[in-house]
């Protein structure tokens, strides 16, 4: 195995094992990319009060996310296709996220069902919805998580409309991959990956094949997913569906002050400061740089939790001591699926974890309580003057 020291360790890896459609939906942005390339570097702007003579022994990164414990503040965030990644993906992602002590998110666009990662689980995961138009598959897939047993519902707000990926039309990005000759010429250099696919069954969105009314295959699938996002999501249809769901909800994709005042007043359990990842708004501000205003905007009304960005451990810490009571990571632990499979989100884990504590410590912090902005030193015009 080689030596894993960095999430871009894995990333490498990931590049060199997972087909180049699949590489390039996970490590790309909207349009210019803008968005996408500043969530990272802008964690670079905020830098770190070296502390000495603190007393380190028995620190913990234990804390809470809506309730739940956690070994550190960080989730695994929704991301779509994770089982084109390596086989039976959202499977061996949920598995590692479990053992580790941190929750695991099942996308809507998944291709592992809720089912399968429910029946391979002990535990309670979340479930991420996508609005769509078709209200019986809304109410359907409700159901089904909450057969599952999943604890919490992650709503997404922000891809009522795809935002255009220029990478993903170039590569025609289909699961299964369309057998084109440049995919076929990729595929025969990933013969790791091509070895995982055929030993499984699970090539499809198995939420949405044999779920959704006409979907049977994957023309029909691609047809229905092109027309289903709901671009009539509102706050009227949020409320109906935090009382359709009955529990925990977690409204993701919020990036304006207002708008993280609205998603209180619905009764949100939770927000997620993110913007997709700079996959929808291209030119829309980086996440880390929308968090402090939120979290001024909101107090203690609403739990603030943070996605977008995150590479590191050290990029935890600076989110939990701007405000956020929890982090989500996307690509970080993608990498290492398809780099090692489920061995490689333990290790995508454990890195983050170790700069966690060793950079809390260093700080001259025992908990993850005890992270405040005080370990920051942040630059006078990180949020901005716009006019």
């Amino acid at each position: 195995m080689p030596v894993i020291t960095s999430i871009e360790d894995l990333r490498r890896l990931y590049e060199r094992r997972v087909p180049r459609m699949f590489y390039d939906y996970c490590e790309t942005g909207s349009w210019t990319e803008q968005t996408f390339r500043e969530n990272s570097s802008d964690f670079a702007d905020i830098r770190l009060r070296q502390r000495v003579a603190v007393d380190m022994e028995g620190r913990s990164t234990a804390s809470r996310m809506i309730g739940q414990q956690v070994a550190m503040p960080v989730a695994l965030a929704p991301v779509g296709l994770t089982g084109m990644n390596t086989a039976d993906g959202e499977i061996k992602a949920a598995r590692a996220a479990e053992r580790f002590g941190v929750p695991f998110t099942l996308s809507t666009m998944s291709i592992c069902s809720i089912e399968d990662v429910a029946a391979h689980t002990e535990k309670p995961f979340w479930f991420q919805l996508y609005v769509m138009r078709d209200q019986e598959f809304v109410e359907n897939i409700l159901d089904r998580a909450r057969n599952a047993g999943c604890s919490a519902l992650v709503l997404t707000l922000d891809l009522q409309i795809l935002g255009q990926r220029h990478k993903d039309l170039k590569n025609g990005l289909s699961a299964p991959p369309k057998l084109t000759l440049p995919t076929m010429v990729n595929l025969a250099t990933k013969w790791r990956w091509g070895a995982g696919m055929l030993g499984t069954k699970r090539r499809f969105f198995g939420n949405i094949v044999g779920h959704a009314r006409g979907v049977t295959d994957a023309s029909s699938l691609m047809t229905w997913t092109a027309e289903q996002f709901d671009p009539r999501l509102d706050w009227d249809k949020v409320r109906k569906l935090k009382d359709m769901w009955g529990g925990k909800l977690i409204l993701k994709g919020i990036l304006d002050a207002e708008d993280a005042r609205r998603a209180a007043d619905v009764g949100a359990d939770a927000i997620v400061v993110s913007n997709h990842g700079g996959r929808q708004l291209d030119g829309a501000i980086s996440a880390i740089r929308a968090l402090p205003g939120i979290v001024r905007a909101v107090g203690d009304r609403v739990e603030v939790h943070f996605d977008s960005g995150i590479r590191s451990g050290q990029d935890v810490l600076k989110a939990i001591a701007l405000g956020a009571k929890g982090t989500y990571i996307g690509r970080s632990y993608i990498y290492g699926l398809g780099a090692m499979g489920e061995a490689g989100v333990t290790r995508a884990l454990e890195v983050i974890h170790k700069e966690l504590d060793t950079t809390m410590a260093l700080c001259g912090r025992k908990s993850i309580a005890g992270l405040d902005r005080d370990i920051l030193l942040v630059p006078q015009d990180f949020e901005g003057k716009w006019a």
